[in-house]
């Protein structure tokens, strides 16, 4: 089978890219570079540009012989997506808008989306459900439903068959240390806190602690980003052989604080990381947690690494041996 994964040098794209790979599956990656990191991929075939390129894509539909479509890329800072929403309709929805278009021309009928729990916005329930209101608060995930409905759209139209992952809080590396997590401007807590411990960061700004929880931090679902690989091979497989549409949410169920990150973090790295309390950010909800049983029936799919203290110390066997990360 070959799998065309668009994004596919960024940080999720990697990994999934890789495991890809391993399963002994034909990947082909587009990426235009401007977050992902060439260095994060090998012995593949590799198409640099943007989405709104309609002459590269029909190079690479043209080229080879797609079964299916792993769409990444996507721009996905949401603080960002606040300051410049124009931009994230242009690079996520006109971008994928070209993609699918081209897809539907070249009778490519198989595409798993990277949505967001951003679809949701301030959650109702907790776990969150796929059923729950989907109500963004800012333009990254408005452009991601946006991007859903059109796909549900072109089901109904053209029949392209597509599956819908909104995940939560992507952490960790490969478990064997050969790719990892390497942003600019890095925002992601792991990442961050895992910078002060090697000395690159003064320290960590924990944003509340006064929150409904048991500690007075917020809560998010972390989620191993090699499960959320194989959870899009699963979906590709699923979409190969039974068809539809779908929407499905990817996390471990459970949730850490921001204190409970930090500490394992400090457990892991054997390092003293300073932390201070800071205001609430606006926005920031107390709780952030996945109901992934849908995933678990439908698509047959478990987390392999749901312990906070193995993602954490996946992610310290990359960063502590790349610093500067890619470069």
């Amino acid at each position: 089978m070959t799998i065309l994964v668009s994004g596919g040098a960024g940080y999720i794209g990697s990994h999934t890219v890789l495991y890809l790979q391993q399963q002994n599956e034909d990947v082909i990656v587009l990426d235009n570079l401007s977050k992902g990191h060439r260095g994060a991929l090998c012995n593949l075939k590799f198409y640099e540009g943007d989405l709104t390129n309609t002459a590269l894509l029909d190079k690479v539909f043209q080229e080879n012989k797609i079964n299916a479509i792993i769409h990444f890329a996507a721009s996905s800072l949401v603080g960002e997506s606040m300051e410049k929403p124009l931009d994230y309709y242009e690079n996520n929805v006109l971008g994928t808008f070209h993609l699918v278009k081209k897809a539907v021309e070249y009778n490519v009928n198989n595409i798993v989306f990277s949505s967001t729990a951003a679809t949701y916005g301030e959650p109702k329930n907790i776990p969150i459900l796929e059923t729950d209101p989907t109500i963004p608060t800012n333009p990254y995930g408005e452009t991601k439903l946006a991007i859903e409905k059109m796909l549900k759209w072109s089901h109904e139209a053209y029949g392209l068959n597509s599956i819908c992952l909104r995940y939560f809080n992507a952490a960790g590396a490969d478990p064997e240390g050969r790719i990892g997590e390497d942003h600019t401007p890095e925002t992601h807590l792991i990442p961050i806190v895992l910078e002060a411990a090697l000395g690159q960061r003064d320290g960590v700004k924990i944003f509340g602690d006064d929150y409904p929880t048991l500690d007075g931090t917020c809560i998010r679902d972390y989620i191993h980003v090699f499960d959320l690989a194989q959870a899009h091979y699963l979906a590709v497989q699923k979409l190969i052989s039974d068809g539809g549409c779908d929407v499905f949410n990817l996390g471990n169920g459970q949730g850490f604080s921001v204190k409970e990150v930090i500490d394992t973090c400090r457990k892991v790295t054997q390092k003293e990381i300073k932390a201070e309390v800071s205001p609430r950010r606006g926005g920031d909800p107390a709780q952030l947690i996945a109901s992934a049983e849908k995933a678990h029936n439908k698509l047959g799919w478990k987390p392999q690494y749901d312990s906070l203290e193995t993602i954490v110390q996946h992610a310290w066997n990359w960063h502590s041996t790349h610093e500067e990360g890619y470069e």
